[in-house]
């Protein structure tokens, strides 16, 4: 009876789906998706938190979105800390502006509280219509390229020279030999499709460092103590008090970008609903899932929550219904208890995940119309203005403002929605109070 209820819940006879398939579209989605246990923590690592606390809730903050997803949005889409905001969260605000990463939390709370407000008002879904697919595409590849700028950094084949701002890095560096054998080797388990190709290339890089005496990774102390380093840590009233508008904006933007691209890429792939974004079925719920995650996230100690694009791999092993995000979600749960005692990855280990990461977001570009200066230009700036001025929000800022000012001054006025004006109005006001971010 249990049975028969579920799968009338979840449409099995309409979507033609069956036990077996939905549950290994889980397990695969998991392990396609399961990279970011380990590479979360490595990021927040840099802007002072605790490495343990953060693993736990990058498991917890996975486990509570794509269970919600698939049990009341009924998509088999999971969702996590999303690689891009936790870079911007830690390199950008905290390390870039100063700002306490407790307050940084607590802009990540306010900014899944105002998602919450917003898609009660039926706000985020008219943004979502207005907004030029063109200029969500260009963001993607931008915080793509900021990734694996990040990646190259950390692997030391990129260093900083007071001269030409950038060089190459010592080739002959042990940490950067093993960085550089932890790409070939990724990029060819993901060439050969394997799954979880992400996740065994930091194991096998981690490890043949550990062999090589270049690393010393091993078994951290884990107690339920050490989880409460970042467990409703964040500094609310800090945020509000600084007036982290801006920060709360990109939240806001990135979240909603990558929300909206994972879903009609995922529900295209899948068969699941029309190419016009505004015939989504239960798109309300689909944010709201995305917006809570995002505060339960903030809560546990981690970075904004978004939906993830290796959803994808789960559709392609056969998945239909939501059957496959909530086994995703629960196998995130059983791995909260197991990945903290991981201990600490190494830079070199987790510095391949970054760059491939980042070289998978660039089919986002196929996306743009590169012949129409009208869109090629706010997307070529957009591109080039995230990774230059280390920040996501300056590529926001430049991309709109470029998009509607470009269409004003060639005669296409009228073809720019109404919000993307307002929009544009309050960038120009961010360049004129707030100058270079």
């Amino acid at each position: 009876m249990l049975r028969e209820r579920l799968e009338h819940y979840f449409e099995f006879r309409k979507l033609g789906a069956a036990w077996r398939t939905e549950l290994l579209a889980g397990l695969t989605t998991f392990v396609t998706m399961a990279y970011i246990v380990l590479v979360n923590p490595s990021i927040l690592r840099d802007a002072g938190m605790p490495v343990a606390a953060v693993t736990a809730a990058t498991c917890i903050s996975a486990a509570v979105g794509s269970i919600l997803m698939g049990a009341w949005a009924r998509y088999p889409i999971a969702l996590a800390p999303g690689m891009g905001l936790n870079a911007y969260f830690t390199y950008v605000v905290v390390k870039g502006l100063g700002v306490d990463w407790r307050v940084a939390l607590g802009a990540v709370f306010l900014s899944g509280v105002l998602f919450l407000l917003l898609t009660f008002l039926g706000i985020r879904q008219l943004i979502l219509r207005a907004i030029p697919q063109e200029l969500y595409a260009s963001v993607a590849v931008g915080i793509g390229l900021f990734i694996a700028f990040i990646g190259l950094r950390n692997a030391g084949i990129v260093v900083a020279d007071p001269g030409t701002l950038v060089r190459l890095g010592n080739l002959r560096s042990p940490g950067t030999l093993l960085a550089a054998g932890g790409i070939v080797l990724t990029a060819a388990l993901l060439a050969r499709a394997v799954p979880g190709a992400i996740l065994l290339g930091i194991a096998a890089t981690a490890f043949a460092g550990l062999l090589a005496g270049l690393t010393h990774w091993g078994v951290a102390s884990y107690s339920p103590a050490e989880l409460a380093g970042t467990l409703f840590q964040l500094d609310i009233a800090g945020a509000l008090r600084l007036g982290l508008v801006e920060i709360i904006f990109v939240f806001l933007f990135v979240d909603l970008f990558d929300n909206i691209g994972t879903l009609v890429a995922v529900g295209k792939q899948a068969g699941l609903f029309e190419e016009d974004a505004g015939r989504i079925p239960r798109i309300g719920r689909i944010l709201t899932c995305d917006a809570s995650a995002t505060v339960v996230g903030s809560l546990a100690g981690t970075s904004t929550v978004v939906s993830y694009i290796e959803s994808a791999a789960g559709v392609a092993a056969g998945g239909r219904t939501g059957i496959p995000a909530v086994v995703t979600g629960l196998l995130f749960l059983a791995a909260t208890f197991v990945a903290p005692l991981l201990g600490t990855i190494p830079p070199a280990a987790t510095a391949p995940a970054l760059i491939l990461v980042g070289a998978m977001m660039m089919t986002h570009a196929a996306e743009i119309e590169w012949r129409k200066m009208t869109v090629a230009v706010p997307a070529f700036l957009t591109i080039l203005a995230i990774p230059l001025t280390f920040s996501i929000a300056n590529g926001l800022s430049f991309g709109f403002t470029a998009y509607t000012l470009i269409h004003i001054a060639s005669g296409q006025a009228r073809k720019v929605n109404w919000l993307v004006y307002v929009l544009t109005a309050l960038l120009l006001l961010r360049f004129y109070f707030l100058g270079a971010g």
